[in-house]
């Protein structure tokens, strides 16, 4: 059937793929292997692993969690690991022996480690050894039994520091020495397939707890086809070099950077702190960088940050920006600096990410998250689920084989989440114009997107539900210079003792740092309906 945008593809992409190209994604690491053997996969600090070298360490890796702790295809493993060598080829590892694996944000609090751990079942983690603190403060409460500590020089030898790991927790395996054992032993790879679970990508609830999307090896491999059949006037494989600095445990770097351009056979530049902003506008001067993925927050970031201007950027062919709405001024910005404009794109965890993106010419572009990738539909709905005419607004449902099987041991969620007619309800607000290219509008209004990350007031409140001295809260997003947004929270007390700090100080030891509020206001009331329900619009409105 013909899309209005199929007429903004660009010139030779067609609007369908074929899914067959890969059986998994385990035959996408042998055949990107295979071609790509002697080039540079990773570079970290300097350092960096070959196609063959990635192949090498992570079958042992894999033969260690096979062999030493008796892994089965299907177990999840956790990985709680910032941008090192050693994500890459633990990930590959996970895959390889049929694992699952679990993204974990190393800065999660103990609170919401704890809730990811047990929901995913999990019993063996590789950590970063800087993370090892709050795994210490919950392991006691969770199945964990595996504990692989990874540290900053592994695989680096130039005596990179880390902290040491939380005397609490014992038994702990060196990352390095798994590979060591795993050498040793005997590896047998298991049958895999399109239909196989691959990883848990935690994304918020309404609730108030995070759900697991499943995504099976289909999803990510067609997202792979899609962005590769889309972008492949602008992939020239074996050639390219890609900076990394948003976090590969979340979906956006992970699909893209780590496994899409993997398969490309892509130099891929890790950025390990990418808050250190001089350190890594230093490193970008030494690479000749042709692609580079961010959020609008980061873009920021590297705009003010002195140096940043002085880098030669004639290599750079293409800039991605997801996560978040990318502002206009800060692309036109980024344009006068490094000669092209940012590209917008759109996703969800559950939808592996991609839907849309936007990669029309320089000259011509129009801004928005541009047109849905080969093989997907998206259908713009009323409240009631149906489609809406053209130019008018409605939530955004898409439809294609990168969206998730559902969500994990979660079947009332899952269906709450999907049309009766199989398309995934995005929740976010937007609109098809004249022209055939789509925009967000809005997004439901609760939701506060803090430097790409979703941030659900449900769970802050359901956090401050726990503190003393409070009888409830409710939470808005509000504009914020440096994050795009941050949340406030009003607080009912019912102990005039209590401030401001003390309430920043509870949620600092729950939540995650981008999920703490900026600002606390205290309230006699709240504002709510008639049937007792809460109303954040009349909280923004003041």
């Amino acid at each position: 059937m013909t899309k209005p945008w199929f007429k903004n593809y660009p010139v030779g992409s067609n609007d369908e793929i074929t899914n067959n190209r890969y059986g998994s994604m385990l035959d996408l690491l042998e055949q990107s292997t295979q071609r790509f053997a002697e080039h540079s996969a990773f570079q970290s600090f300097g350092e960096e692993l070959s196609y063959s070298q990635v192949e090498e360490l992570s079958k042992h890796f894999a033969s260690y969690l096979q062999n030493k702790l008796e892994l089965k295809k299907g177990d999840r493993v956790a990985l709680m690991c910032p941008n090192i060598l050693p994500f890459a080829i633990s990930m590959w590892g996970i895959i390889r022996c049929g694992g699952v694996q679990v993204n974990v944000n190393p800065l999660y609090s103990p609170h919401e480690l704890e809730h990811q751990l047990n929901d995913a079942q999990v019993d063996t983690i590789v950590v970063f050894s800087s993370s090892t603190a709050t795994l210490a403060e919950i392991i006691e409460n969770t199945q964990v039994k595996n504990v692989i500590v990874v540290e900053l020089d592994d695989l680096v030898n130039k005596g990179l520091p880390s902290d040491p790991v939380n005397s609490r927790i014992e038994n702990v395996i060196p990352f390095l020495r798994a590979i060591e054992e795993g050498k040793r032993a005997t590896f047998i790879q298991p049958e895999l397939s399109h239909s196989d679970l691959l990883f848990l990508q935690y994304t918020g609830g309404t609730t108030g707890l995070s759900k697991g999307a499943m995504l099976s090896h289909g999803n990510i491999i067609s997202n792979i086809l899609q962005y590769q059949e889309f972008a492949k006037n602008m992939i020239d494989e074996g050639n390219e070099i890609i900076i990394t600095a948003i976090p590969m445990y979340h979906i956006f770097a992970l699909s893209v950077n780590t496994l899409s351009y993997f398969s490309f056979g892509t130099t891929n530049v890790l950025i390990a702190n990418p808050r250190d902003m001089p350190s890594f506008v230093e490193t970008w001067k030494h690479t000749k960088a042709t692609i580079f993925t961010g959020v609008n927050t980061l873009f920021n970031g590297l705009l003010h940050t002195p140096g940043f201007s002085d880098i030669d950027f004639s290599s750079l062919k293409l800039t991605v920006g997801g996560g978040a709405p990318v502002q206009e001024a800060v692309s036109q910005k980024w344009q006068e600096i490094t000669g092209k404009r940012i590209k917008e794109g759109y996703g969800l965890s559950e939808t592996s990410p991609v839907l849309s993106l936007n990669l029309g010419t320089d000259s011509t572009y129009i801004p928005g998250i541009g047109v849905p990738l080969p093989s997907t539909d998206i259908s713009i709905r009323d409240d009631d689920g149906n489609p809406v005419a053209d130019g008018e607004s409605g939530e955004l449902c898409a439809k294609g084989p990168q969206v998730m099987q559902g969500y994990w041991k979660n079947e009332e969620a899952t269906r709450q989440s999907m049309t009766d007619d199989g398309y995934f309800k995005t929740g976010d607000i937007a609109m098809i114009d004249e022209h055939g290219f789509f925009h967000i509008v809005d997004r439901k209004k609760d939701m506060i997107l803090v430097s790409g990350f979703n941030v659900y007031p449900n769970e802050i409140e359901a956090v401050m539900a726990n503190m003393p001295g409070t009888l409830e809260s409710a939470c808005i997003g509000v504009p914020d210079e440096r994050t795009g947004e941050s949340p406030k929270l009003f607080v009912v007390k019912t102990d005039d003792t209590l401030t401001e700090n003390q309430v920043t100080d509870f949620c600092r030891k729950n939540l995650t740092g981008y999920k703490i509020p900026k600002q606390v206001v205290f309230i006699d009331e709240l504002p709510k309906s008639t049937v007792g329900k809460l109303l954040r619009r009349e909280l923004r409105d003041k």
